[in-house]
């Protein structure tokens, strides 16, 4: 398993099969604060890396959750769905289940070092 991050604050956990999990950082959820919806793409919709991909709503604001490479959702987390607050809790809570399209993507992505020396200069 290889995980990177955007500077959007989404990662990606690459698996098996080129198939991977999305989610948003701990950093991203501090920053949202108490998160009260969630909207994830159809099971086959087709993700482009860059472009929108989710909706979360938060008592402050409402974002766009940008998919971190290219690929079909396999699978979304319906869990945070019906119970967005389950967010809160941890920043290893998958969104969405993918299959990859483009590995050679990742090339664009912070590895973890990176990404935490990144947040650090915010």
């Amino acid at each position: 398993m290889t995980k990177y991050y955007t500077r959007e604050h989404e990662w990606i956990d690459i698996q098996d099969n080129n198939e991977a999990l999305v989610g948003i950082t701990s950093f991203a959820i501090e920053q949202l604060g108490d998160i009260v919806f969630v909207e994830l793409p159809a099971i086959d919709t087709a993700i482009e890396a860059g472009k929108e991909c989710a909706i979360i709503e938060s008592v402050k604001a409402a974002s766009e959750i940008y998919a971190p490479m290219s690929g079909t959702v396999l699978e979304k987390n319906q869990e945070i769905e019906t119970s967005p607050e389950k967010i809160q809790s941890d920043g290893s809570i998958w969104f969405l289940k993918i299959k990859v399209s483009k590995l050679t993507e990742s090339n664009a992505l912070m590895d973890e070092t990176t990404y935490q020396n990144y947040v650090t200069s915010l």
